[in-house]
Parts: structure tokens; sequence; C-alpha cells
């Protein structure tokens, strides 16, 4: 889907984490120093910044929040990926959160919880085959080493609940959610099994299908025949939903039955995602955020557990640095959904290197460096407070700082793309909490 449109070179899709974290990962020294401009409220902000070897002072900043987006400024950054993973963990050991939540595609979260529940398949494998075309950020070291360590978890403390990976987004409608509702149908509504197996011939990828050639032929295929796939997809949640209720009553027959709505839903919301139109784009990209919302907080609803939810930063964030193409991100239908159940966390950088695929018919992405950023960015001001790396609760920071944040400047954002435009972004009226890295390098992908 992402590459279809000429014009945003920058984020699109906006597609895109070891073990026990070396205590050096992220720095906790002091800046450079500099003198900085009166316009630039650096002392106000230096009083509400905290060093991130204190993640208990991000905690209180998170407070009772069960749903919190941590955003990213690059789809491809060693540091933004062990720092989700950082994060994660403190917040499973101190708040109980259970899910972690990833920007890739529905189908693709079944297969990955699958192994991290059970120890179905290998991650490694798992990986290549899903973690394709717009998802190939994804395919790293760092979420491997998360991965991993969530088995683990499961594995070594069975007396409590246990870790599940979810993946909240529409690329690709792979055979495992086909397969929820199929098995559902064969054990609870026989009676209907052949008429949504009807409207799923075709739809259903074969057996050794990869996301990457999936993904591919959908927009090969002209708009008729998009909308009609589309129009089956649905046609077979609405089947499901008016008259597939499971015969029998029960707590387990019920959660069995809404898992294999939510299944049928998965699919649906990827078909219809290609049955836009190219002149439809915006409307694309709102349907896209509000479906990745729905998921995640149908998920949230479900499970009952907490969820940190791994995306870029004009995901996450309440609002869009370029609404003309990207109208409403997810994190404002979460807030819509949720309320203050929902905290969002922006993630912003000052210097290092990035992988980002070069133009649109490249396949591989190429690492790019990133030089400091200039006078005029946020990130300008954001490096010259006295830790390296840090966090802060702009909700609570002080009046001065509050009217800086609350000014749209010149932001990195780095999508599948590379390019050099930084969108003006106000970061006081994007996230509830902002974490700055001073320098990051780009991640390991697997190959």
């Amino acid at each position: 889907m992402s590459h279809t449109h000429p014009v945003s070179r920058r984020r699109l899709l906006s597609l895109a984490t070891a073990g026990v974290l070396a205590a050096g990962t992220l720095g906790t020294g002091t800046a450079a120093a500099s003198t900085p401009s009166a316009a630039e409220p650096v002392d106000a902000l230096n009083r509400s910044a905290r060093p991130l070897n204190d993640l208990n002072g991000l905690g209180r900043m998170i407070g009772g929040a069960r749903v919190v987006g941590l955003g990213e400024a690059s789809h491809s950054a060693h540091e933004f990926f062990t720092l989700k993973q950082r994060v994660f963990r403190h917040l499973v050991a101190t708040k109980g959160f259970t899910t972690f939540a990833l920007e890739a595609s529905w189908s693709t979260g079944l297969r990955l919880d699958a192994y991290v529940t059970r120890g179905i398949g290998d991650p490694a494998r798992i990986m290549r085959d899903e973690f394709q075309g717009q998802y190939a950020f994804w395919n790293t070291q760092e979420y491997l080493d998360l991965i991993q360590w969530m088995r683990r978890y499961n594995i070594t403390h069975p007396d409590r609940p246990q870790l599940r990976f979810v993946g909240n987004d529409l690329g690709y409608a792979g055979r495992d959610a086909f397969g929820h509702v199929t098995d559902y149908l064969a054990a609870h509504r026989p009676d209907l099994a052949k008429r949504i197996g009807d409207l799923y011939a075709g739809l259903k990828p074969a057996a050794g299908t990869q996301a990457g050639p999936w993904m591919v032929g959908q927009l090969t295929k002209d708009l008729p025949t998009r909308r009609a796939e589309a129009d089956r997809a649905d046609a077979a949640v609405a089947l499901l939903r008016d008259h597939g209720r499971p015969r029998a009553t029960g707590r387990d027959t019920e959660r069995t039955y809404a898992w294999a709505l939510q299944n049928a839903t998965a699919i649906a919301q990827s078909f219809t995602g290609y049955a836009f139109p190219d002149e439809q784009f915006p409307e694309r990209m709102r349907y896209r955020d509000r479906a990745m919302a729905a998921n995640t907080a149908w998920w949230q609803r479900h499970d009952g557990g907490r969820i940190l939810l791994a995306s870029n930063n004009g995901h996450v964030a309440y609002t869009s640095d370029n609404p003309a193409e990207f109208p409403e991100p997810t994190g404002a239908f979460l807030r819509a959904q949720l309320g203050p159940d929902y905290v969002n966390i922006g993630l912003t950088f000052n210097q290092g290197t990035v992988n980002a695929l070069p133009d649109f018919t490249a396949q591989q992405p190429k690492a790019y460096t990133v030089a400091p950023a200039p006078k005029g960015h946020n990130e300008y001001t954001l490096d010259r407070l006295r830790y390296r790396d840090f966090s802060i609760d702009l909700r609570t920071a002080p009046p001065a700082a509050r009217t800086w944040l609350a000014e749209a400047r010149p932001t990195r954002s780095y999508g599948l793309y590379w390019s050099t435009d930084d969108p003006a972004t106000a970061l006081g009226r994007s996230y509830d909490i902002l974490i700055h890295l001073h320098q990051v390098e780009a991640a390991h992908i697997l190959r």
C-alpha cells in the first residue's frame, strides 16, 4: 500500500527492539556546554528533565495508563528498539504490563504470539517471512532479542500472567487469521462454514506465501478487483457478526466467538485498506490509523492487560504534522476511545545513523548519516539540556517550557524512504511525554 503515493516520501504507511540491556546502552551524562538563546527555555526544560537511567521517573509519568504508545523518529535505529525493550521490561516488572503491540500486521502478531506463548515456530524464520516490504525494518536483531526474551520470561515465570505479542496493523492478511475464523466455524457453527468459505475463496494466501510478494500482488490488482475482495471480506464479517454466535453459551465460547470475529475484522481491514483509489490517499491513511487504534483497543478490552504500543511518532501522536495526507493519527483515535487510559511518548534524537530505503524501487534499506540538528529544530534545543538522554513530562513542564513546546518547528521524522524533509511539529500538542536521545545508530537488520 505504501509506495503507491508518489508525494509523501517521508513516512507514507510509516511501517517500522537485546537480552538484558547493558547499563551503557543509553547515556545519562551531561550534554556539551552551550549558551542557549533567550527564546530557548533550556532552564525550564531542565527542571522537568529526568535522566533515562531513572525509569522509575518515567513510570511515574506514565501513571495508571493501560495503553502506552511509544513512538520513534525513525523506523530503524538501534537505540529506539532497545529502549522499547528496556521500557517494556520495566513496565512488566513494575506495573503489570503484559502485551507488546507492534505496528505490524495482525496475522504476523498471531504467529509471533504463538511462539512467545507456546513456543510454536522459529521466531527468526517467522520474522523473515513476515517482516518484508513495508515491514522490512522490523526484521532486526533487536526485535529478535525482544521476542526471545518474552518467550524466556513466559517459561521462567509460569506463576505470572503470560506476555503476549500483538500486531495492530493491516498490511498483510496472513493465513493464521483465516485459520482462527475457520476453526471457530468448524467447532461452533459448521452450518456457516461453506458460506464464509465461499466468501474467502481466493482471499486466503496459499501455503508458503510470504508477506512481501502478497502485498506487491495486492497493489498490482485493478481497483474493481480490490473493491470486490474487500466487499467479500466485509460480507464474511457481517455474516459472522449477525448470525454466527455459538449455539452453546458460556464464557469460553463467547471468548472464542469474539476472537473469531476480531480475526474476520482484521482480514476485512486489510482488504479494505487496499481498496482505496490513489486519489483517496488521505482517506486510506485515516482508515488505517483508525484500524490500528481499534485493534489495540480491542486487545486491551478482551485481554485485560496493559499494553506497550511500539509505533512511529506520527502514529502514536495526538496531532498530525501532515494533515493533508495523514489526517488523524492512531493516538487521536486511542485517546477518544480510552481517555486517560492512553498515554503517549514521543521519541526524538539529535544525530547518528538510521536505516531507510533509498527510493520507491529499493528492496533493502541502507544506512544514512543524520548530522546534528540545526538551529531552529526542536532537537537543537533539546540536545542542550544537562542530560545526554532524558525524559520530560510535557503536561507538567513549567509555563516557559510549555509555551516553547506548543510552537511547531522542524523535527526529524524518518519513515520508509530516505528524505531530508523535517515536518513542523508542536511537541506539547502531540505528546504527553517526550524522550530525547543524543545519538543513535542504525538498527541491525537480519539478512
